[in-house]
């Protein structure tokens, strides 16, 4: 009985649903509770406006703070710090009220803090959305997570054709997810463990020759994005239930090296992050799992910093990655300024990051084996237009273009829908039936 209650809490969505409109209605009763706990005048007068200006401060430090330290590139829209801000006023309410009161009073404080911080923190969660549901704000192991030991083990590869492969009676009906761990042998990247997608027609004995998508987070984040925010597993395993067990296996590795961290996805001065994802993660692949051997059936996909990175790899590797699929990606890999970035990666040599950089590339160099599906939010005003000058330059450069917008701005309402979408293309490109 408890396994159950406690299964189908974890289920419940945090950015849409009751529990979300739940946690927003704790945030502002909370705050009520919290600003007339006292009622003399010296309360109103003195301590809220005290409060109010400690949380002002608060928040005016927080935002200096990522002016200087610039941990990630983009600005943050004005949704974030005015979520934030509450969770922050709250806090200072509770913190300037706390003194002369009786017991129960600050046990409701407690409780009204308590509902103001999930609330102002599940808000800001609804922004991008990479945690969607309970489950996945608590890390817990994704539903239908294996051991690596238990899959990643070698048995007969079939030498039918995908289109001629007929599945065994035994075929699990959903596929699997693994952490597993990359070695940087050549690159010396400190990346943290990686994820693996293994479909259902992996985990049989005469297992077709799959094709691979290597999928790549976004900055800040971690190689569970596409796990949490993407629900990858789902998706894919609803398409290899419509196609007899046959998806792609998926290797979702670390592009960042840390939640927080901003390696550019190249070669530099911040790190081999283009070593690690063009030769260190092949070269695992190739060692670990029996996939498809034709890079031409090999595909890189990512969103926001991920979408860059994937552009980086297949102008980069074509020989590698013959198809990218790029949501909502920037123009260029970027620390915020062309100044900033060009001192951190080769030291203002701008020769060096040019001759690996996407747009130069493409104006350099013929790309007509390579296709690429560009997908970007109708509402995503800072990335839109750097999405249409990456789709301009790629046709420039011979490659085959499909390009989308889906409703929405810079989150999961546009990254899940949009790689929705693309699975009959990305299907199509590395082999698949679709």
């Amino acid at each position: 009985m408890f396994a159950e209650l406690w299964r189908s809490f974890v289920a419940l969505k945090l950015v849409s649903g009751p529990l979300y409109v739940g946690l927003l209605a704790a945030l502002f009763v909370g705050l009520a509770v919290l600003l007339v706990a006292h009622r003399d005048r010296r309360w109103f007068t003195r301590r809220v406006p005290l409060a109010l200006v400690a949380a002002a401060v608060l928040l005016g430090v927080a935002q200096l703070l990522l002016v200087i330290t610039k941990p990630f590139p983009d600005g943050l829209p004005w949704l974030v710090p005015f979520w934030i801000g509450l969770g922050l006023l709250g806090t200072t309410l509770a913190v300037v009220g706390w003194s002369g009161q009786r017991w129960w009073r600050r046990v409701l404080t407690v409780v009204a803090l308590v509902g103001v911080v999930l609330g102002a923190a599940d808000a800001v969660n609804q922004v991008y959305q990479p945690f969607p549901t309970v489950a996945a704000a608590l890390q817990l192991p994704p539903y239908d997570q294996v051991d690596a030991a238990d899959v990643l083990t070698d048995t007969t590869v079939s030498t039918a054709s995908l289109a001629d492969w007929t599945p065994p009676a035994d075929m699990p009906t959903t596929g699997a997810l693994s952490e597993v761990t990359i070695p940087a042998t050549r690159s010396g990247f400190a990346a943290r463990p990686a994820w693996v997608y293994l479909p259902p027609a992996y985990l049989v004995q005469d297992r077709p020759a799959l094709p691979v998508w290597v999928m790549l987070g976004g900055q800040p984040g971690s190689p569970r994005d596409w796990i949490d925010g993407g629900q990858i597993a789902q998706r894919l395993d609803a398409w290899a239930d419509a196609h007899h067990g046959l998806a792609p296996v998926v290797v979702m590795p670390d592009d960042l090296g840390g939640e927080a961290s901003n390696p550019l996805c190249m070669d530099s001065a911040l790190g081999k992050a283009d070593t690690y994802l063009a030769v260190d993660v092949p070269a695992w692949i190739s060692a670990n799992l029996q996939v498809d051997t034709d890079h031409a059936d090999w595909a890189v996909g990512g969103f926001s910093y991920g979408g860059t990175c994937a552009l980086q790899l297949a102008t980069n590797h074509p020989d590698l990655f013959s198809t990218a699929f790029i949501a909502s990606g920037q123009r260029a890999p970027t620390l915020g300024d062309d100044t900033t970035t060009l001192q951190a990666t080769f030291g203002g040599d701008a020769a060096a990051f040019d001759a690996v950089d996407p747009l130069h590339l493409l104006a350099a160099h013929r790309y007509p084996d390579l296709g690429a599906y560009v997908v970007v939010g109708d509402g995503d005003h800072d990335y839109r237009p750097q999405a249409d000058e990456v789709v301009a330059a790629l046709k420039k450069a011979g490659a085959s273009v499909t390009s989308t917008r889906v409703p929405g701005g810079h989150s999961w309402d546009v990254w899940g829908p949009g790689f929705q979408g693309a699975l009959p293309w990305l299907a199509l490109r590395t082999g698949l039936p679709s």
